[in-house]
């Protein structure tokens, strides 16, 4: 899986932020206020969202409605999965990567390993 474009994101960040389904008028609509989008590239870059296996969709009436597959943590996560497995030396990887971690960082981790070591 590689990063997304700065359109995809920027549809992907509004879908994440939906609690339902949305149909591509309301992502057009949103996206409008920051950019001059036709409604066409929007969706032609959902439709390639959801070919990639990012977004669900289903039909209501002539119309598609798209959510998420996977959360935005979920996505972050196996990106950086990803990363870390074609990264070269996994554990020079994961020191460089920790090394950039500002301190609240450091403690987000460090919670984080708590919780899994407990399951």
């Amino acid at each position: 899986m590689r990063s997304l474009g700065e359109l995809e994101s920027a549809i992907m960040e509004h879908i994440w932020s939906c609690d339902a389904p949305v149909p591509v008028r309301d992502v057009l609509e949103r996206l409008r206020g920051d950019r001059t989008l036709a409604y066409t590239t929007v969706m032609t870059v959902m439709d390639k969202l959801h070919k990639k296996g990012l977004l669900r969709r289903v039909q209501h009436g002539r119309a598609y409605w798209y959510e998420p597959v996977l959360s935005h943590e979920a996505y972050s996560a196996q990106l950086m999965q990803e990363a870390l497995a074609h990264g070269g030396n996994q554990a020079m990887t994961l020191i460089h990567f920790l090394e950039r971690l500002p301190p609240e960082e450091h403690a987000a981790l460090a919670s984080a390993l708590r919780r899994t070591a407990r399951q």
